[in-house]
């Protein structure tokens, strides 16, 4: 993954400063080298002027019809050549951590839900846990697995379960600093129903049944400086409230203003979603400088949505979610965020539910694009 995290206000007062120097000395000096070092120095202060995120994918394997797992890392590294810089799973599978290892990707891992109970109860299974696929793949032989996070479940709160989140996550951070796997952080997965409120997005707060579980797993990744994963799906606030939700707000495609919360303006539905779930954290914390990540976030290419989920629609969203998180990186609230990001998903998966489900990959099995969107 790229370099994380920079403070860009900083560095761009000091670059600031440096190019008003160096300005001053192209009027004096007239040889070329001195122009050009000039240039180039300017043009890195143009480079880091906002706070820019990364955009990683999600790979899912329901399907009967993928590749192997080393034919997709294959693909990652050396036909894309990094272009995707970082991979979601959802799940340890021993053959797919194989594969990654050999890699230079970033790794984001899975809990499944259904370990969660066993791994809150028990510290003896989680370093068993752990034990079997984290320090064979971060410190094997045959590679060394980037591992930057994982995630205690996906989307398990609100739920009968929630009560296992944090006392697993907890127990996987303590084994991971006896087994001396460090800089990993460990956190768990929400979606847009563990927020009570969301509009506008300074009111964002945690649903009132879960608020006492999230207020605690806020405070518990603050203190280890983890981000919360959140899950964002425009495409689906829009389906199911296309009168009041526009397409163009959805995806990244408003020109002016279509929320405003104070004096801040908001330009598409993903910033608001961020945004509220920021607030909420800030609420639980008592602290601005809290840490999201986006775990999931896509539009599907086809299904039983139309207009909506079309490929037009599909590639518009993701190429302007991209361009959004690669160059600007932030929120209206929080600008210099360094958002990192991951698109949903890597394939089209022939054994999701049918229909929507199976049609939000950027590839086909066979790798061929399903719209132009990462080469």
């Amino acid at each position: 993954m790229a370099a994380y995290i920079i403070t860009c206000i900083t560095l761009s007062k000091l670059f600031t400063e440096i190019n008003y120097k160096l300005v001053y000395h192209i009027k004096m000096k007239t040889t070329m080298a001195i122009k050009v070092m000039l240039l180039a120095m300017a043009l890195s202060h143009d480079s880091m002027a906002f706070g820019a995120g990364t955009v990683g994918i999600n790979y899912g394997r329901l399907g009967n019809n993928l590749p192997p797992p080393a034919r997709v890392v294959e693909f990652l590294t050396k036909d894309l050549n990094y272009a995707i810089p970082s991979v979601r799973i959802f799940d340890p599978e021993p053959e797919v951590l194989s594969a990654l290892a050999t890699s230079n990707l970033s790794v984001c891992l899975g809990v499944k839900n259904q370990d969660l109970a066993q791994m809150a109860g028990s510290m003896d299974y989680t370093r068993n846990w752990v034990r079997e696929f984290v320090t064979p793949y971060t410190k094997g032989g045959n590679g060394t697995l980037k591992l930057r996070y994982i995630t205690a479940g996906n989307e398990i709160i609100p739920g009968t379960e929630a009560v296992y989140v944090l006392p697993a996550m907890k127990n996987i951070q303590q084994v991971l600093e006896q087994e001396n796997v460090p800089n990993v952080g460990v956190s768990t997965v929400l979606s847009a129903a563990a927020l009570g409120s969301s509009y506008p997005p300074s009111n964002g707060s945690f649903a009132t049944e879960v608020a006492t579980t999230l207020n605690e797993i806020s405070k518990f990744v603050y203190s280890k400086g983890a981000p919360l994963m959140i899950n964002v799906y425009p495409y689906f606030t829009l389906a199911s409230d296309p009168q009041q939700v526009t397409l163009d707000y959805a995806s990244f495609r408003s020109t002016t203003p279509v929320a405003q919360d104070g004096d801040r303006n908001y330009f598409n539905l993903f910033d608001s979603i961020v945004d509220s779930f920021i607030a909420a954290m800030v609420k639980a914390v008592g602290k601005e400088d809290v840490k999201v990540v986006v775990t999931e976030t896509g539009w599907p290419s086809a299904g039983s949505n139309l207009p909506h989920a079309s490929v037009e629609n599909a590639k518009t969203y993701n190429s302007n979610l991209k361009k959004h998180i690669q160059t600007l990186g932030g929120t209206p609230r929080r600008p210099n965020l360094n958002l990192e990001t991951f698109i949903f998903a890597l394939f089209n998966e022939n054994q999701k539910p049918e229909g929507t489900e199976q049609n939000f990959g950027s590839f086909y099995p066979n790798l061929q694009e399903v719209y132009p969107l990462w080469r």
